[in-house]
């Protein structure tokens, strides 16, 4: 089981504040770090519980809100009400907030005395695009990305170069994880994913489980696939453990 939880906030570099959840290891001493980035819902039941579950395997975990321009107490369920006032608040995310917003994750964990030296980054949903935004913009030593939605787009969130345009800036170990039968994150965005990552010469792992839909992951979603989810998080505790151990 993982040690105390609490919920925090972490000042920004536009001088204001980003509310996370943060959930500790047992032992008390100092250990990795893991970014866990939600999806459109908001740090939710489900993402505080895989926040909670990433703290068990040893790693100070940090769930952020990166809404916390337009809904700082974002907390939705998986229905149609919650899929409304989520796709509001991410039409209005910017990639530049994004990455400042992810640089001061990365800060946070680096400042406190519990941590070592290695961060690790994972996320669902556009919390998969953010995933992949971190790796591209920060230090972190690895990344797991699980259906990140828009990756491949011709702009970035909220205008701007695709976010593929930034691949080669990837310092880290990148996985991405989708569904095959993902109708919004279609076969020939994949493509396009694992072709930039190959160009750059990106240490990485691309796996389609081809009987998964958007949010395969989610054992709260209709899409919940459990062999997939549990592949993909088997995956993402090897990575971790061979990168930030």
């Amino acid at each position: 089981m993982s040690g105390k939880t609490e919920n925090i906030q972490i000042q920004t570099s536009d001088g204001g504040t980003m509310p996370a959840y943060l959930a500790l290891p047992e032992g008390g001493v100092p250990a990795p770090a893991v970014i866990v980035w939600m999806e459109i819902f908001g740090v939710n039941d489900h993402i505080q519980d895989v926040t909670r579950r990433v703290a068990a395997e040893g790693y100070v975990a940090l769930a952020p809100n990166f809404f916390h321009r337009t809904a700082p107490d974002l907390n939705l369920g998986y229905n149609e009400p919650g899929f409304e006032e989520g796709f509001k608040h991410l039409g209005q995310l910017q990639a530049d907030q994004m990455i400042a917003d992810a640089t001061a994750a990365v800060s946070y964990l680096s400042g406190r005395d519990d941590t070592t030296d290695k961060i690790g980054a994972m996320g669902f949903c556009i919390g998969g695009h953010m995933t992949y935004l971190t790796a591209c913009e920060t230090d972190v030593a690895a990344a797991a990305s699980y259906y990140g939605g828009g990756i491949a787009a011709p702009e970035g969130p909220g205008g701007g170069p695709g976010t593929l345009t930034r691949t080669g800036k990837i310092s880290g170990q990148l996985n991405c994880y989708f569904g095959g039968k993902d109708a919004l994150i279609p076969g020939d965005q994949v493509e396009a994913i694992k072709a930039s990552l190959a160009e750059a010469g990106t240490k990485h792992e691309v796996q389609v489980y081809e009987e998964a839909d958007h949010g395969f992951h989610c054992d709260q979603r209709e899409t919940y696939h459990e062999a997939s989810a549990q592949d993909a998080w088997e995956k993402t505790k090897a990575l971790f453990a061979s990168t930030l151990r």
